[in-house]
């Protein structure tokens, strides 16, 4: 049985040169699309953003887990690239995480747990390459 905590609900004009508005108004950004002059950002770093946030709190709860602590100035450097290739176009990514005062193998342990936790991580599991590095 499942329960819906929390739904996003976002309305979106003119793609990736238009604009996308939350219902709650929280959210209003400009689009432009990658690489161009325009002023907006574009889906690949709302993608990064909100990915970033929700792993870093899978992080919280994988070290929660094992009565540890994330480091308060912990942080991730999400790249999410767009790619062009002989079946059209697809994303791939890379979680650089920065987990200040915890030894490298435990960092990369509770990244791995993390990434089974994390929803942003479940929805592209075996749909796009996705790379997770210790920083």
């Amino acid at each position: 049985m499942s329960t819906v905590i929390y739904t996003g609900t976002t309305n979106t004009i003119g793609g990736r040169d238009g604009a996308s508005r939350s219902s709650d108004g929280r959210l209003d950004v400009k689009l432009s699309p990658p690489g161009s002059a325009g002023s907006g950002t574009n889906p690949e770093q709302l993608f990064a953003a909100g990915w970033s946030a929700c792993f870093l709190g899978a992080i919280g709860r994988a070290a929660a887990e094992r009565q540890l602590r994330v480091p308060a100035d912990a942080a991730i450097n999400t790249e999410i690239d767009l790619v062009s290739n002989d079946d059209g176009y697809e994303l791939q990514a890379r979680l650089n995480v920065r987990l200040p005062g915890i030894a490298a193998d435990l960092a990369k342990s509770l990244i791995e747990r993390a990434h089974q936790l994390c929803p942003y991580s479940k929805a592209t599991r075996g749909n796009i390459a996705v790379e997770l590095n210790v920083a």
